[in-house]
């Protein structure tokens, strides 16, 4: 029998809190009119994190896999290993269709990878290293060209989260 480990229905439902629904409304629209300007104003209140750029050069970048334990890429790689094979496997499975249905009438679908992907990988108190490699990698292998990850600012830096996030071709 299943154990129920987290009841959301402890909480409000999703939207049930009004002002938090109004908040998270308001910010998505002045990033949507400000763009970066927006982003910069709200990493600065909410995280207290102004960097140059929120993109990591690529000496951060080295200096990241640089300090990654051996046997923790290790790990990384082989559950890529396995999130590829299976995602590969679900994208097998998947087939474009394309019928006559009568004379003149064909009816059908393609399926085709959207260009842009954006990954939000969850750090902070409780992180989820294993939504980089779900997200990131599956988008790759269904055939998405630009996928961009983004994790909360460095003072919850896990080399171990967003080393793999960051293997060339992967993403931005």
């Amino acid at each position: 029998m299943a154990e129920v480990l987290k009841d959301a229905t402890a909480k409000a439902a999703h939207g049930g809190d009004h002002k938090l629904t109004a908040n998270v409304e308001a910010i998505l629209a002045d990033i949507e009119q400000r763009g970066e300007v927006a982003v910069r104003e709200l990493s600065a209140r909410f995280d207290g994190w102004e960097p140059e750029s929120f993109r990591l050069s690529a000496a951060e970048i080295e200096e990241v896999v640089d300090g990654v334990d051996p046997r923790t890429v290790d790990d990384i790689r082989f559950a890529q290993s396995q999130i590829r094979t299976f995602a590969e496997a679900q994208l097998g499975s998947i087939h474009d269709v394309e019928i006559e249905t009568l004379p003149g009438i064909t009816l059908g679908h393609r399926n085709i990878p959207v260009d842009s992907v954006g990954a939000y990988v969850p750090g902070g108190r409780y992180p989820m290293v294993a939504s980089a490699h779900m997200s990131v990698l599956t988008a790759k292998v269904a055939g998405v060209k630009r996928v961009a990850a983004c994790t909360p600012p460095h003072r919850w830096w896990d080399p171990g989260r967003d080393r793999h996030r960051h293997a060339p071709g992967r993403c931005r």
